[in-house]
């Protein structure tokens, strides 16, 4: 029915580039080449692909277009709003940091990093479902409080946080409001004004784009100190020669999201939620509806190696995770899952589907059918009951 290999259910890991997409980038390999720092008609036509790109994402989040600066990924510009505005900051008695026990590891890792070099650092904790009590924001502000950084969409689980009402806490307190969107761009709402937001960052690779190449909002006239230093590229504030190719892909991807894709994916993300928690002893992590990620699965299967599901999945061609590709090589235990209260038992048992406005009904269908012989054989083989 399906060759080996062909269903492709872990996009939150990454996704396959859009035919559209790949046909944009093309010309800027041979043809469009220029280096858009270049003063010659080459290079000139690289800048206008720059910038036009550049309009097509500060319109997507109602931005300016001098607010948008491109970097090499989306871990990049974690990086760069959390260090760049502690050492912009360093001598303002400004050295405090809000996050969440249930950041991507790059955010997470970033604070670590900054608590050596004298940042303090509060990691709030999450509800069940994975939300964040904005009144524990709210809570946890001092005088010294700098930046809030809340996780959008969440990469493991699908849970999209409040913005608005966490924003407009950070505005009242005077404290900038930063929030990793690469889950959830293109998926449901972002608005940087209405939103109260001072840093987004975006990637291309999680909307059928290019790997390579992301965003970071930066609101006008905040500082920050620069990661790369060099010829003064995007502003002066991510020195690089820019990735054309990669840009122009970027915003193709962005052109060519539709809301109909979203609902399409809700409906494929609902049935396969629905039909999962009708197998025995079986939970979902993360909230039902629409606020969770329209293309996330994560289900704990309890008594059973979500590892052992994931390779007999993988036999008969189906691609899932066992939770965050960043980190799938750790032993380590998800930080997700155990914020949320799941024991280790439930925490190994989980499985992470997470679909694109690619997959089929039928291979939907295929799946369910496969992952319930799968269930079934492995709990009968299970000493655990």
């Amino acid at each position: 029915m399906f060759n080996k290999k062909s269903i492709y259910l872990d996009n939150a890991a990454t996704t396959s580039v859009d035919k559209e997409v790949v046909n944009a980038m093309i010309p800027y390999f041979s043809e469009k080449f220029g280096n858009a720092s270049s003063q010659h008609l080459i290079g000139q036509e690289a800048k206008r692909a720059l910038e036009e790109s550049r309009d097509i994402i500060a319109k997507s989040i109602g931005a300016k277009r001098e607010e948008i600066i491109f970097t090499g990924s989306g871990t990049e510009s974690n990086n760069f709003v959390l260090k760049g505005l502690f050492f912009a900051n360093k001598n303002n008695n400004k050295n405090h940091i809000i996050t969440t026990k249930i950041e991507h590891d790059c955010i997470l890792n970033t604070c670590k990093w900054l608590e050596t070099q004298g940042a303090k650092v509060t990691f709030l904790n999450v509800d069940s479902e994975g939300f964040v009590n904005p009144e524990d924001v709210r809570k946890a502000i001092t005088p010294e409080t700098l930046i809030v950084s809340v996780i959008h969409g969440n990469n493991e689980i699908g849970t999209i946080q409040d913005l608005k009402e966490i924003g407009k806490i950070c505005r009242e307190k005077g404290v900038y409001f930063h929030t990793d969107a690469c889950q959830s761009y293109t998926k449901t709402y972002i608005d940087v004004d209405k939103q109260n937001l001072d840093f987004v960052t975006l990637n291309a690779h999680k909307i059928h784009g290019p790997k390579g190449v992301g965003v970071l909002f930066i609101r006008k006239d905040i500082k920050l100190i620069p990661l790369l230093h060099g010829g003064g590229h995007e502003s002066g504030l991510r020195s690089s020669t820019e990735n054309i190719p990669g840009i122009v892909g970027f915003a193709k991807a962005v052109k060519i999201a539709k809301d109909s894709n979203i609902k399409y994916m809700e409906r494929l993300r609902d049935k396969l939620i629905e039909s999962i928690l009708k197998i025995q002893n079986t939970q979902l992590n993360g909230p039902k509806g629409e606020k969770r990620l329209c293309n996330n699965i994560n289900v704990c299967f309890n008594n059973i190696e979500g590892e052992a599901i994931g390779g007999f999945l993988d036999s008969y061609g189906i691609s899932s995770s066992t939770g965050s590709a960043c980190s799938s090589h750790s032993l380590q235990p998800s930080h997700v899952l155990k914020a949320i209260g799941r024991t280790h038992v439930q925490i190994n048992s989980s499985l992470r589907l997470s679909i694109s406005k690619l997959n089929t009904k039928e291979e939907i269908d295929y799946v369910l059918e496969i992952l319930n012989k799968i269930v079934d054989k492995l709990r009968k083989m299970s000493p655990i009951k």
